[in-house]
């Protein structure tokens, strides 16, 4: 083939081929400018955006606040990836992978810093006590299922995602091979939704916090534009699931924080309060 690609015996970086993401993309870690994050008055003070891995935590939030947990009152920035916000000094400080979400936990004699976000919802679901069985088999289920889409969500949004929305260029191989694995995740899904209401089981977890943010909002027609393109209505248990946790005040809520794009009610850079998010959601039609 004229156009094969062969790999040189020592790769380097070409950042002319990267795409939208280039002038962030590079392969060292570590702070490239100085910048401190600001500190609200809450217990909790979370850094991060509304992307998939962001709405995992302030659904979390949300969820706990609407249980009656009034100790998990959070402060949410965002921070502005696009802009390299993630590689600032303080942001690194907290998270030296440099990823979103990042959360201190202000509530004791120390803080504790706690990135990646399936482990803040295990954080948050360990220190108040929700959304996470307490032993033995159901919990084991629970963590299987959280474990899963850490695992998984990496090939719908790194890999399915990238290359048939974000990537300068279409290529047919990777399209089809991240579609192929997409399809196959959605499969595993739809099996385990057909006998079981939740991912956990009967109960509504951060396993369901966890997936719905990437798998609910595909199915749904809020990510990459791609409903059609992978047939989401063909799993119909995937469907149900996600619109059932899409009535969820919680999620309604949670969903918007953090974000800066799409309707005007559906953005809420930042939070503060509950009434912050009220006045947004009065906005919708």
């Amino acid at each position: 083939m004229a156009n094969e690609y062969i790999p040189p015996k020592v790769w380097t970086n070409d950042n002319e081929n990267g795409g939208q993401w280039a002038s962030i993309n590079r392969p060292d870690s570590g702070a490239r400018h100085e910048q401190e994050l600001p500190v609200g008055e809450h217990p909790f003070q979370l850094y991060s955006m509304g992307t998939p891995n962001g709405q995992k935590v302030t659904i979390m939030f949300e969820e706990l606040l609407a249980a009656g947990v009034k100790e998990a009152e959070y402060d949410a920035y965002l921070i502005k990836i696009g802009d390299g916000d993630q590689f600032g000094s303080g942001f690194v400080a907290v998270n030296p992978n440099s990823k979103i979400p990042a959360l201190v936990d202000r509530s004791g004699s120390e803080p504790v810093n706690v990135f990646e976000s399936g482990n803040i919802l295990f954080y948050l679901a360990e220190k108040f006590g929700h959304f996470l069985p307490k032993e033995g088999a159901k919990r084991a289920e629970v963590m299987n299922w959280l474990f899963w889409l850490q695992g998984s969500a990496p090939y719908l949004g790194g890999g399915f995602g990238h290359f048939y929305a974000y990537a300068p260029e279409k290529f047919e191989y990777p399209i089809n091979r991240f579609t192929m694995e997409a399809k196959r995740q959605l499969d595993v899904l739809d099996k385990r939704l057909a006998n079981n209401e939740f991912l956990g089981g009967d109960d509504y977890s951060i396993a369901d916090i966890a997936t719905w943010p990437w798998y609910g909002n595909l199915v749904l027609g809020r990510a990459y534009d791609a409903a059609e393109f992978l047939d989401v209505e063909s799993y119909k248990n995937v469907v149900r699931w996600a619109k059932a946790i899409d009535e969820r005040e919680a999620v309604q809520r949670g969903r918007i924080v953090n974000r800066s794009w799409g309707e005007e009610w559906e953005q809420l850079p930042e939070r503060h309060s509950a009434e912050d998010i009220d006045k947004v959601l009065k906005l919708k039609p």
